[in-house]
């Protein structure tokens, strides 16, 4: 098995680590990971499996059921496995690079730093070892149509902050419609936050009650624990392939970046590829 481990960031690694180790920035840029695509195309200078574009092709939705191991493993020399130490939006980052370069069919190894949403779906307790001996198995990869891909979750909520005005839609299941509010800090209708599943369909989403950055003061604190509120209503939990927003002024957020500039329209949804996580 050939070993790349991807130190983003000002980040400590052991020294006795297999295989190769690129030092990069914080969250990677492609040309920082041009080293990452050489490698890939390296090992498998030709890809004999169907196309993107064939896979759209083909009459069922089979790719789109449960996860399955990547086609091009028998093709390959050795296993390519990739370890990523950083944050979420470093994982981010090398899985957005692996996508617009086709080559998800390495296996992906994480280990966090900080406080991380993938671990925690992925149920690393133990990164180092999974990363290093453990077994890849296939989870869907959820992206969007910005060709951004999601690491551990992301939110849709309003870009100059409080409730959101606009309409957020798991597949036909309509999540959020509504009209902002002025004043209202919490127990409100504030966007959605969504996590990719580890099987099909791909997308989990939930309603947001509060604003992901809710800064509250003394009395509002005291006024929020009265209430009860949670960040999030769990009971209004959809799943789905894809979920579609549309508003005046929408804030993307992915793994703790938000998107630049305000959008209309944003969608999530299923890549025609599966991830290969390194997770047991």
């Amino acid at each position: 098995m050939r070993v790349v481990i991807l130190r983003c960031g000002d980040v400590v690694v052991p020294a006795d680590l297999p295989g190769t180790v690129l030092s990069l920035p914080a969250i990677p840029g492609r040309r920082d990971l041009s080293p990452l695509d050489a490698i890939a195309a390296e090992m498998l200078p030709e890809d004999p499996t169907p196309s993107l574009d064939e896979i759209a092709q083909q009459p069922d939705v089979a790719h789109l059921a449960t996860p399955a191991p990547a086609p091009q493993a028998p093709h390959l020399p050795e296993p390519l496995r990739v370890i990523v130490v950083g944050t979420d939006a470093a994982l981010a980052a090398v899985l957005t690079r692996m996508m617009r370069g086709d080559y998800l069919w390495a296996e992906v190894g994480f280990i966090p730093v900080g406080d991380s949403v993938a671990a925690a779906n992925w149920g690393l307790d133990s990164p180092w070892r999974i990363a290093l001996a453990g077994s890849a198995r296939p989870v869907p990869l959820i992206r969007t149509d910005l060709g951004m891909a999601v690491a551990g979750s992301a939110t849709i909520t309003e870009w100059e902050g409080g409730e959101i005005t606009g309409e957020i839609i798991v597949n036909d299941h309509v999540l959020v419609r509504h009209e902002g509010r002025e004043g209202v800090l919490f127990d409100g209708v504030f966007g959605a936050r969504l996590v990719p599943m580890l099987d099909a369909p791909g997308i989990a989403a939930v309603r947001m009650r509060e604003p992901a950055d809710l800064e509250l003061s003394f009395r509002q604190r005291l006024a929020h624990k009265l209430s009860r509120s949670t960040p999030v209503d769990p009971d209004s939990l959809a799943t789905g392939r894809a979920v579609q927003a549309g508003g005046p002024s929408l804030a993307v957020t992915i793994d703790g970046v938000r998107h630049k500039r305000p959008l209309e329209r944003s969608t999530f949804y299923r890549h025609l590829r599966d991830l290969q996580i390194v997770r047991s």
